[in-house]
């Protein structure tokens, strides 16, 4: 389906030269009188893919202690994710620290322990299982997850197929236009996509922080709504 934009279209006289990185007709005349128009194209689609990020604290007088602790409550989070059906290469550590935390009082300051934190991003795969995955993490030592984010699997598809609607949109607004005029459509010059290069950030959903230990993790309920994939197309058509 499609969102309409308010678009421009133009009716000029240009030299057909190609551009950098763009497709032109070859042996077009000196100056061609054209249309541009831009078309968008939209895809809404269920996600199907997820990524979220689990993390262990764990804090002790010594430095040793607070990692030694915090290495077997994250490998029994990651055992349990792991038995929930993801596999390894799905789970990636994203962060690791240990360092010390002060008390102060009067201005001195005071040594309470030291923490050491754990943090894997996990991609879960199979949606139904995301708040049973999170439920059990917890229950075996998770203290913190956040930043649930949902994709496709098959983006590149995806965005694909709204590219595919953009152009069909951005030559239907050039058939109306010319029609409009009086002329004809005599061949399409160039078709630019107005590509966003930045990596998609699809809509995170938090968590908040969740008790360490939990003997009974509750169900978590998770919506995942909608990814939108859109697109956008620069086409220049001659006319005569």
């Amino acid at each position: 389906m499609f969102r309409r934009a308010l678009t421009s279209i133009f009716l000029v006289a240009v030299t057909a030269i190609p551009a950098a990185g763009q497709t032109a007709v070859q042996n077009a005349p000196e100056a061609a009188q054209v249309i541009v128009t831009t078309g968008d194209g939209v895809v809404r689609k269920a996600p199907d893919r997820a990524w979220v990020v689990i993390a262990a604290e764990s804090r002790a007088r010594v430095p040793q202690e607070a990692q030694r602790a915090n290495a077997e409550a994250m490998a029994a989070v990651t055992a349990r994710i792991k038995a929930a059906g993801v596999p390894a290469e799905s789970i990636q550590t994203i962060g690791y620290d240990l360092q010390p935390e002060y008390d102060y009082v009067n201005g001195k300051q005071t040594l309470r322990d030291y923490v050491a934190r754990n943090q894997v991003q996990v991609k879960v795969d199979a949606l139904a299982k995301l708040g049973d995955i999170i439920a059990s993490a917890v229950g075996s030592g998770a203290t913190n997850v956040s930043g649930i984010r949902f994709d496709l699997q098959d983006r590149d598809t995806v965005e694909r197929d709204a590219l595919r609607r953009a152009v069909a949109d951005a030559r239907a607004r050039a058939d109306a236009a010319a029609a409009g005029a009086g002329v004809r459509i005599e061949r399409i010059v160039r078709i630019e996509e107005q590509r966003d290069l930045s990596v998609p950030q699809p809509r995170p959903y938090g968590v908040p922080m969740m008790a360490q230990r939990a003997e009974a993790a509750p169900a978590v309920p998770i919506e995942s709504g909608e990814i939108e994939v859109r697109a956008r197309v620069t086409l220049t058509a001659a006319i005569r």
